[in-house]
């Protein structure tokens, strides 16, 4: 026998370690743990979301004759356990690249080698796996552009096939009687079960045959105008697969092979060059993968060194403006109320939005990232860290701390109609855009006459700006 166990690859197909189990010739017993180390750090959006994806993948086993043993605990305890119920010669596993994960992972292999049992891991959630792409000297790049060069010319590996049901073990359960009901999967633990409550956001559905469906949508029309559209909130121009990239319902190198696909059929070198575009966003978030894979503290630490410390202020009503959507600078409440409402943001007003907090309110980018980390459906340690890094200027290839969004500025190019701002903001429906775009420049007297229960800019961003320069600049030993 051979245990594949599942983490963030809740999929069947285009899945290098199940693969790879499957080719060994000896029947594979799929698994699944909660684990409770991983789930403290875990939050509502995020638990439905990967219940939801390990109910499907648990009824394609059931569909092939199989199950999915789901257990909770330690893994460190539960894969020897299961290996050894199941005399099992190895186990089998897709990389992670965060400290938590890395942490569980060497405890995993330590108690499973302990008691004779091979373990045999892969990586799957890359392409091109740490110290694959590097400078001439040093472990890996800080700088996106010299990596994307050295990522887009690299061969990628083609999707590999699903197991067969031949591949897959007899696992007792598979004889039970199922519910497919999405509350309530026999055998997977509730919510409540896990110790959360219910999210209050609406979620998208996280399944592998809804990011395909999302993956062939995206491909057959709106990649080729992802260029143009991707930085219009309002226009749904992008593809809304990171959340389906983060629990693994979809393989990176399906995807990659779609996007190749839909780059042959383009009818024009424009057409071509947005698919390349959406490339890049691919290509970025491998290349954050690598930086935290070499620099795991950076989830609490500055990537970047200063000669001073950041003066970063501790302000708890400007941080819970924010939070709530609450500025009175319309499109970043618009981003923060869609990041509660949806689990999700539009990568544009994610920018935004960190600007506002690192910059103009001054405060530390960490609390931005705790947020999100709370909020977002599709977070992921590496992505996050990344942006936030960036927005603060203080991470690899960031943001510099004297080009400071201005969210007025960044309202009127990006929903010049303040179409995105009204879905979200609903006190501001029956303003004009232009009221909308200069809410910051009417009187108290037209604030009240045009929105009445919206807020005031809680700063004159303009003031704000220059403080943060100059607090940068401190930083930095420049002033």
């Amino acid at each position: 026998m051979g245990i594949h166990w599942h983490r963030r690859d809740l999929r069947t197909s285009d899945n290098l370690s199940l693969a790879r189990a499957a080719e060994s010739g000896d029947p594979v017993v799929p698994l699944f743990v909660f684990d409770p180390t991983i789930l403290e750090h875990a939050t509502p959006p995020r638990v439905a979301c990967l219940r939801e994806a390990v109910g499907a993948l648990r009824e394609w086993y059931l569909d092939l004759g199989s199950d999915l043993l789901v257990e909770y605990g330690e893994p460190s305890d539960v894969l020897p356990r299961v290996a050894a119920a199941y005399d099992a010669d190895a186990v089998y596993w897709n990389e992670d690249y965060s400290g938590l994960a890395g942490e569980r992972d060497r405890a995993v292999t330590a108690a499973l080698e302990d008691e004779g049992f091979v373990c045999k891991t892969a990586h799957d959630a890359i392409h091109h796996e740490p110290g694959s792409i590097t400078p001439n000297s040093g472990d890996h790049y800080s700088i996106f552009s010299y990596f994307w060069k050295k990522w887009r010319d690299r061969d990628k590996r083609e999707p590999v096939d699903p197991p067969e049901p031949t591949d897959l073990a007899a696992v007792p359960s598979a004889d039970d009687e199922v519910s497919t009901d999405s509350e309530s999967i026999e055998g997977i633990p509730s919510l409540s079960d896990l110790g959360f409550e219910e999210p209050d956001a609406t979620l998208p559905t996280v399944t592998p045959s809804a990011a395909r469906e999302r993956v062939s949508s995206f491909c057959s029309g709106p990649i080729y105008e992802y260029e143009g559209t991707r930085d219009y909130p309002a226009t749904g121009g992008t593809s809304r697969l990171s959340v389906h990239l983060k629990w693994g319902t979809i393989g990176v190198r399906e995807l990659f092979e779609a996007t190749q696909r839909a780059a042959d059929r383009a009818s024009s070198t424009t057409d071509r060059e947005s698919v390349e575009s959406f490339q890049r966003q691919l290509a970025w978030r491998e290349f954050y993968a690598h930086v935290l894979s070499y620099n795991p503290g950076t989830v609490a630490e500055n990537f970047s060194q200063f000669d001073r410390e950041i003066q970063w202020r501790d302000d708890p009503d400007e941080l819970e403006a924010w939070r709530n959507g609450g500025t009175g600078y319309p499109i970043v409440d618009a981003g923060m109320r869609q990041l509660v409402d949806d689990g999700w943001m539009h990568n544009r007003v994610r920018m935004l939005v960190a600007s506002f907090l690192t910059k103009d309110l001054l405060i530390d980018w960490r609390e931005g990232y705790d947020w999100f980390r709370r909020k977002l459906a599709d977070h992921d340690t590496a992505n996050d860290v990344g942006g936030w890094q960036w927005a603060g200027s203080t991470g690899t290839d960031a943001q510099p701390y004297f080009r400071v969004f201005n969210p007025m500025k960044q309202g009127r190019e990006y929903d010049p109609d303040a179409e995105y701002i009204r879905a979200y903001v609903p006190e501001l429906e029956a303003a004009t855009p232009d009221r909308i775009h200069g809410w910051h420049e009417l009187s108290g007297t037209e604030r009240e006459r045009v929105a009445p229960s919206y807020p005031a800019p809680i700063v004159d961003h303009a003031e704000r700006r220059e403080r943060a320069i100059a607090t940068f600049k401190r930083a930095k030993g420049t002033e």
